[in-house]
């Protein structure tokens, strides 16, 4: 018989001779989920004797990593800001870079608005709309994706996290008019597609070969969702409202200069933990440009 702790180090080995970075957090996810404990727990049981069953289906949970299918949609979750997040193949796995956005969010709320209106376009999982909810708990939020699977995992976040008298789910398109009725709202954050259509196949397999293409490809130049959301959707902003969109490496200046010229007033950029412009924050005059 095997302890938890004996098959947290085979499965650790096997991912660290695969070349996978991150063996250390994975193995004992994997574990975890094969042994329906969260890893708190299985850290606290180390030490005691496991079950064959739980050792099959670590093994089968690692082959599927060693084929490249990322931890995320093995165990269907992944955490995102502090909150364990729902993932399907329908959806992109939330980053850390993507907790950026919610920072900023939340700098421009707290203590100015904290009743804000907030749109989440191409919401995906729905882990921005939850987070901002989770955080800023007089805020009111609509997330918005076009993708019906997507919704679905987006509902189930909203239920889990029990937000469902504050975040409604919705279909649209983010490249097209938004629905009559929605409303107007003091922030729109998103995190659309945008790698560039070339670059798609240079992208890591666990990325390329699972998560959704529809939810990477950003068009020729990576910035055919930025011209959209900007075209039909600024004007769902209130006067003086603030729209955030994450960025590519390289795209900040480009996507800036797209709401200057599209009558917003001012433009920021901020940095991710690693320096990378990541989020273009944009103030809209009102104008009907």
């Amino acid at each position: 018989m095997k302890t938890y702790n004996d098959l947290t180090l085979e499965v650790r080995k096997e991912l660290m001779k695969a070349g996978i970075t991150g063996f250390q957090l994975e193995s004992k996810l994997l574990v975890a989920y094969a042994a329906g404990k969260t890893v708190e727990a299985l850290l606290r049981d180390l030490n005691l004797y496991t079950t064959d069953a739980v050792v099959d289906k670590a093994k089968a949970y690692l082959q599927r990593r060693l084929c490249g299918e990322p931890v995320a949609y093995i165990t269907g979750s992944w955490e995102f800001y502090g909150l364990d997040i729902a993932v399907t193949p329908d959806v992109l796995i939330p980053r850390m870079d993507t907790e950026v956005l919610v920072d900023a969010v939340k700098d421009a709320l707290t203590g100015q608005m904290m009743n804000a209106r907030v749109l989440d376009l191409c919401c995906g999982s729905g882990c921005i709309a939850c987070a901002i909810a989770r955080e800023l708990p007089a805020t009111k939020a609509v997330a918005v994706d076009i993708s019906p699977s997507a919704l679905q995992v987006c509902r189930e976040n909203v239920t889990r996290h029990r937000l469902n008298s504050r975040v409604l789910c919705m279909q649209a398109d983010a490249l097209g008019a938004p629905p009559t009725g929605i409303g107007q709202f003091d922030i729109v954050v998103s995190n659309p597609p945008y790698i560039p259509s070339t670059e798609i196949l240079t992208l890591d397999p666990s990325v390329r070969d699972h998560e959704p293409v529809w939810a990477l490809d950003g068009g020729e130049d990576g910035l055919k969702f930025y011209r959209g959301i900007i075209r039909y959707w600024k004007y769902v902003l209130k006067p003086g409202g603030l729209l955030f969109l994450e960025v590519g490496e390289g795209q900040a200046d480009e996507v800036s200069e797209m709401l200057l010229s599209a009558g917003f007033e001012e433009t920021r950029i901020r940095k991710d933990s690693a320096g990378t412009d990541r989020v273009v924050i944009g103030k809209y005059s009102g104008d009907q440009y």
